[in-house]
């Protein structure tokens, strides 16, 4: 039977591989991942979720792209860690995690899928973690790349999954008292959903 791994907020942390501003014009669906990326960061704030974000040689390849919210995370926003590993499974990375043993899921998005999202997927899978890579939340400079890297990543042991899909999960309860303000977002995220799943995931539908 194949093993089942469900998000808990509590044992989530969010890595963002670096989305930066060199990328910008190269990147398939920018804007529609700029859109997804940002509503995982309206639900990490609303459930709470530490986030972890990346930037590969940003003295070359610039800082996050500023369309990205980050701001808006306040103390969530655990660290934006400069690197020269592909992998997000940098020391620093790693310390992050060992200082909060009580993390076992990683939700994952960010570019590019073949390179750094696949190499980050599979040190965090190789280390124990659950990972639940994003499937509108990650792209490429080549749109083909994103399916193979995909399924590399699920035959590893990783799970592909969809915005809509995690923040569901990581909610779990529409009894509880913050839902109210998690549903905020779902309405007002709808039609944005509606745009990416279009143009992010039709690509992707042989996974």
């Amino acid at each position: 039977m194949p093993a089942v791994s469900k998000l808990v907020p509590e044992e989530t942390v969010f890595f963002l591989c670096d989305v930066q501003t060199r990328f910008k014009n190269l990147i398939f669906g920018i804007d529609e991942l700029v859109l997804t990326i940002n509503k995982m960061l309206k639900i990490a704030k609303a459930l709470e979720i530490p986030v972890v974000v990346t930037e590969q040689n940003p003295k070359g390849l610039g800082n996050t792209i500023p369309e990205i919210d980050l701001p808006s995370l306040g103390p969530l926003l655990v660290a934006t860690i400069a690197k020269g590993l592909f992998s997000m499974m940098t020391p620093e990375v790693k310390a992050i995690l060992h200082e909060r043993p009580q993390i076992k899921s990683v939700v994952l998005f960010g570019i590019e899928s073949q390179v750094c999202v696949l190499q980050s997927a599979l040190d965090l899978i190789e280390a124990g973690y659950n990972v639940h890579v994003i499937a509108d939340g990650v792209s490429s400079s080549n749109k083909e790349e994103i399916p193979f890297a995909l399924a590399r990543i699920r035959q590893s042991g990783g799970y592909i999954t969809t915005s809509e899909s995690a923040a569901f999960q990581l909610q779990r309860d529409a009894g509880v008292p913050g839902f109210k303000s998690f549903s905020n977002i779902m309405k007002e995220e709808k039609d944005s959903t509606v745009r990416t799943s279009q143009k992010m995931l039709r690509h992707r539908s042989f996974l």
